[in-house]
């Protein structure tokens, strides 16, 4: 069969009967010509196929066994299906687009249909006095065709497969109860003589088209806001891959050219200059320099490098020129398998729908159960005409079992709770962060910019015998303010806030991975590490060595100062932990969660950071991967994961989480890969985010409740059997009006969110 798919080269529609095919590593490619595959061959064999986009298997994030070469629906749940490319985001922005259509389409038509049928219960419209009865009846008929037949058709598509494939969902559900409530009143407006005399008021039949149509657009409007939360999914990636350099500077005989990175080779020479981001992984062989490596290690601190040392793509050079051998390309490099991480985590997320679809597996029998047992005690016992009071009763069962308020029942817990969030300072991406949100049992933080502010600050300073604090400070100062290290800057951020003076440095010099040196006002001044003040000859105080020790448990940087080969003092440097911190840490104890610390930093002083705050678990030296890793073994073991970080470090684990809290403060990655990101920068949000989900939730579990509660109860009534005993038949009339009131009770219950604590 003849199907319309895109080539992954140039974007072209082509027809997959007369494409170009092509398997590779069990995946199906089309391409419009010879051309088209050989380029995708020649950027496969640079290995960077990975981020190219296929026509490869499809899978649906809610029975991951599905599996199939196109997109679709799933035959169990009805939910649109994912691609497990990375790269894929097109037809998810696709379906948004076809839904978002159908939806303002559906909307515009249903509107009329809903006041003409309201129209004589609303007094200020009094819209009989313009449109005669009989013409209002035909035009709801006119205006609710195309909005159950074309809006809603892809509903009655994935009821019909739902009952093909013997799962029946929440669409079977919809499908019937629409299809009810418009088929009764198409008979009513075409056929009006076949139904009983008693159903008629006023010599008319009551209509139930403006049911059929608000159901269809309720439906509608959740299914666009579901396409559009796994269309943002893919910003993520698109982010990521915005982070790699786009060139690269290649020495090819002793001759510097610019090159795309993807025509980069193992083993070419590549130079790297001041502020540029570093292309590829691979190894310094010429040059010195620091590293802003914060996307990975998630640690401010730049990072010396020299001959022989490791450098990471995407890092960003600082302060000098170097050259390296690409050692990693393609799907190789640290930032190509961070992508693929993020969007493995993405796909395996289940939406909340799925709690609707559990409700509708066992509730959709059992209402045709009724409406067909209704039918069938009628049509052998009932009065005359049989047949026409065996079929109102039978409708009318399927109409009071309508879900209108069902396709209200969770949106409008969502989105006044998502109101409510954003108020707050909470930024909640999509529903199945709510839902997953109230059974967190972990927490796993991030230190840097999440548990601590993320920037060096100068937290103590001890002077030696004849120096004081201002004295000491000023010349620190003075010397480092030739320097371009983050923790120089620093140092002279402090001294100016505080107003001391500074003066002119000469002869400066700066030693890597040791310290500073130069003449401030004719004094010779060393500032630096322990070792490198040893190393020029100078002894130092024990009663500061001990102090040293003691600014280092304390998850501090030691900067030593000596002015004419004598020790004048010591600066502690460090990350200082947030002021709202300690207080989540004490709140999130008492709500009965466990807290994790998720670290790149050294053991030391993460555990220094742990034992101030009363975190007892603590992982250090980690690289993404490893973060992730830890997220999937406590899923593993049962654990329902919530991780909180910044940095593109995070993403991995962020995305793997059962919930991912990016900081607003953060790198757009983050943010892109959490499912909630916190506007202010504490993380008092968390247990705000925590407390909202649960009333969320808990709201949810009650308008489902009111979903079903008045339609359950009446469909015995509907069903006739109150007939024998008192002579009472419910008509679908007093059946749509139960209905009805189920979604008065739903929005009215929804509303109350507005007033949650948190």
């Amino acid at each position: 069969m003849a199907e319309k798919i895109k080539d992954p080269i140039c974007k072209m529609e082509i027809d997959t009967t007369k494409a170009i095919k092509l398997t590779q590593d069990s995946l199906t490619y089309y391409f419009c010509s010879e051309n088209c595959k050989q380029k995708f061959l020649k950027r496969s064999s640079t290995e960077k196929s990975v981020t190219i986009e296929s026509n490869g298997r499809y899978t649906c994030p809610m029975h991951p066994e599905i599996e199939q070469n196109k997109p679709g629906d799933c035959p169990k749940c009805g939910m649109h299906l994912e691609s497990k490319i990375t790269s894929a985001g097109e037809e998810d922005s696709k379906e948004a687009r076809i839904l978002a259509r159908k939806f303002w389409v559906g909307l515009m038509l249903t509107l009329p249909v809903f006041f003409l049928a309201l129209g004589g219960m609303i007094p200020v419209l009094n819209l009989k006095a313009f449109i005669s009865s009989n013409l209002s009846r035909w035009l709801q008929f006119i205006l609710a065709t195309p909005v159950v037949f074309w809006a809603g058709n892809i509903f009655f598509v994935k009821a019909w497969k739902s009952v093909l494939n013997k799962s029946l969902n929440m669409f079977t559900l919809i499908a019937m109860g629409v299809g009810a409530a418009y088929g009764f009143s198409a008979i009513a407006i075409l056929f009006p003589n076949i139904l009983p005399e008693s159903l008629k008021q006023h010599g008319e039949i009551g209509l139930y088209f403006e049911a059929a149509a608000v159901i269809t657009v309720l439906v509608l409007l959740g299914q666009l806001l579901e396409a559009k939360a796994r269309a943002r999914t893919g910003q993520a990636i698109k982010a990521l891959l915005g982070m790699a350099a786009k060139v690269a500077h290649r020495i090819q005989d002793s001759k510097e050219e610019d090159a795309a990175i993807d025509q980069i080779k193992k083993g070419d020479l590549l130079r790297v200059r001041p502020g540029e981001k570093v292309p590829l992984d691979g190894i310094v062989t010429e040059g010195k320099s620091t590293i802003d490596e914060s996307m990975i290690s998630g640690e401010p601190v730049p990072v010396a490098k020299s001959k022989g040392d490791r450098v990471i793509g995407a890092t960003v050079n600082q302060t000098g020129a170097f050259v390296m051998r690409a050692e990693k390309i393609g799907p190789e490099t640290i930032l190509s398998q961070i992508v693929k991480m993020v969007a493995d985590a993405q796909r395996s997320r289940a939406p909340i729908q799925k709690l609707a679809d559990q409700v509708s597996g066992y509730f959709v029998p059992a209402v045709l159960g009724c409406a067909v047992i209704a039918f069938i005690i009628w049509y052998i016992f009932g009065p005359p005409p049989v047949l026409a009071y065996a079929l109102v009763s039978a409708i009318s069962v399927l109409i009071i079992a309508c879900p209108c308020a069902l396709g209200l029942a969770t949106p409008m817990s969502i989105m006044v709770g998502v109101g409510k969030g954003a108020q707050s300072g909470i930024l909640i991406k999509s529903a199945e962060a709510i839902e997953k949100c109230e059974r967190i049992t972990h927490v796993l933080t991030d230190k840097t910019g999440t548990l601590t502010a993320g920037k060096p600050q100068v937290t103590a300073t001890i002077t030696a015998n004849g120096w004081d604090e201002k004295s000491l400070l000023s010349i620190a100062a003075s010397i480092e303010q030739s320097s371009e290290h983050p923790l120089a800057r620093c140092v002279v951020d402090y001294v100016k806030e505080k107003g001391y003076g500074l003066s002119s440095a000469n002869n400066f010099q700066s030693v890597t991975g040791g310290g500073v040196k130069g003449k401030v006002n004719g004094k010779t001044v060393l500032l630096g590490k322990q070792k490198f003040i040893e190393d020029n000859g100078i002894s130092l105080p024990e009663e500061l060595k001990k102090n040293s020790g003691e600014l280092q448990e304390k998850a501090g940087t030691v900067a030593w100062v000596a002015v004419d080969g004598q020790i004048a003092g010591i600066l502690g440097i460090s990350d200082p932990i947030k002021k709202t911190t300690p207080g989540v840490i004490s709140i999130l104890h008492k709500m009965g969660l466990k807290v994790v610390m998720l670290t790149g930093d050294n053991e030391k002083t993460a555990k220094a950071i742990a034992k101030e705050l009363g975190i007892t678990d603590v992982y250090a030296g980690l690289e993404p991967k490893d973060k992730q890793e830890i997220v999937k073994n406590l899923r593993r073991e049962g654990a329902k994961v919530m991780v909180a970080g910044d940095g593109i470090n995070d993403a991995p684990a962020l995305a793997e989480a059962d919930v991912g809290v990016a900081m607003g403060t953060g790198t757009d990655v983050a943010i892109e890969s959490a499912g909630i990101t916190l506007l202010k920068d504490d993380l008092n949000g968390i247990v705000k985010a925590l407390r909202l989900s649960r009333g969320v939730m808990r709201n949810i579990r009650q308008n489902l409740f009111f979903a079903f509660i008045y339609n359950a109860l009446g469909i015995p009534i509907a069903a006739g059997i109150l007939y024998p005993f008192l002579g009472l038949l419910l008509s679908p009339m007093i059946a749509g009006a139960a209905m009805s009131f189920s979604s008065v009770s739903v929005i009215g219950n929804s509303l109350r969110l507005r007033n949650i604590k948190l």
